[in-house]
């Protein structure tokens, strides 16, 4: 399937995947191989954007804990300036669009606009994290939910692990850009009485080349171990699922 041939205005939302280009799906190939010009965040690698044909216009959009490139509001209004002067836009976003991708803002300009638009979907970091550890993320009997939990607060603010539904029982929980909010990620979830002993597993970078995969024998340890990646990190949390992988370091 090729890109869309509208005379209206479109804009493709296309999972970047957490980094490795042989992950992409094909349709994500595709848009970007006919793509006039790419919106992108700040991914963990160059890979994929030297996918694109030399004659696309790169403009990063990215942003870092504390450190945007263009505030959302004007991501907002480029957009649409560019499918209304008929160019084939490409919004690249790091893992699935869906998942903490501030997706919604976007197709919000867009439909207010009367600009159409497709998402494609990309592979999410904790499933990338998980396959590169060799554990599932559920488990019969044992772990019967998978929830994805970000952990950014507003500045000064505990994160909740009973509100988030981290200290629920049974369940795998992944918590993207972990890194700044570790401490009180950690404090939230001691005091909520998860044992001090609980294993996490850290990974930063899942599927690239200088992934980085820290398994933490218990919670105490989980700030020195987090502050020891380069970059931020996607943390999985489970007791009974990390066991057989701490048994094999």
């Amino acid at each position: 399937m090729t890109f869309p041939e509208r005379k209206a205005p479109f804009v493709s939302f296309v999972g970047a995947g957490p980094g490795d280009p042989e992950l992409l799906t094909i349709r994500a190939l595709r848009r970007l191989e006919q793509a006039d010009i790419v919106l992108h965040d700040a991914l963990g690698t160059a890979e994929i954007l030297n996918l694109l044909p030399s004659s696309a216009r790169r403009v990063n959009v990215g942003k870092r804990a504390g450190r945007h490139a263009m505030p959302q509001d004007e991501i907002n209004r480029l957009l649409v300036n560019l499918a209304q002067r008929g160019k084939r836009v490409v919004r690249l976003k790091g893992g699935d669009p869906v998942i903490f991708g501030r997706l919604d803002e976007e197709t919000a300009a867009l439909s207010a606009a009367g600009i159409g638009f497709e998402v494609v979907p990309g592979i999410t970091a904790a499933s990338a994290a998980a396959a590169s550890a060799g554990l599932s993320l559920t488990r019969r009997g044992d772990s019967r939910r998978v929830q994805f939990v970000t952990g950014h607060t507003k500045e000064g603010e505990p994160f909740d692990p009973v509100a988030s539904g981290v200290a629920s029982p049974g369940v795998t929980s992944a918590i993207y850009m972990a890194r700044g909010a570790v401490r009180r990620v950690r404090a939230g979830l001691i005091e909520t009485g998860w044992a001090r002993q609980t294993p996490v597993l850290i990974v930063a970078g899942a599927s690239q080349s200088g992934e980085i995969r820290i398994a933490c024998l218990s919670l105490i340890h989980i700030c020195c171990c987090a502050c020891s990646t380069p970059f931020a990190p996607c943390c999985s949390l489970s007791h009974s699922l990390l066991r057989p992988f701490i048994r094999l370091l």
